[in-house]
């Protein structure tokens, strides 16, 4: 009986800390499968918009491709292909570079 006693005492104190520990373990797994990746492409992100130079070519998340015409703070101009449409849009909205200002005059 005092063998079934000690035992008990031993799953409760093993039962205490293993919770916390779970959670800890948790809340690391989650920063680095969740929030880092996700700062680490809003970082390079953010690079590439900064980095906008006039006549590169640019899609939106919308889709639009185009060329970029001008630049501000927090907007740009881009003109599209065919018709030369110029449209204003915010730097945010620009998804990826496709081909940049350099590479077009090579």
């Amino acid at each position: 009986m005092t063998n079934y006693l000690m035992l008990e005492g031993e799953t409760s104190a093993l039962s205490t800390w293993l919770m916390p520990i779970l959670l800890v373990v948790l809340l690391v797994v989650f920063y680095f499968f969740g929030i880092r990746p996700q700062r680490k492409k809003e970082k390079e992100d953010n690079a590439m918009r900064s980095s906008l130079t006039v006549g590169d070519e640019v899609t939106t998340i919308g889709g639009i491709i185009g060329k970029v015409v001008s630049i501000k703070e927090e907007t740009c101009v881009i003109e599209t292909a065919h018709e030369r449409t110029k449209i204003r849009i915010l730097k945010t909205a620009i998804s990826r570079v496709d081909v940049k200002a350099e590479d077009a005059a090579d």
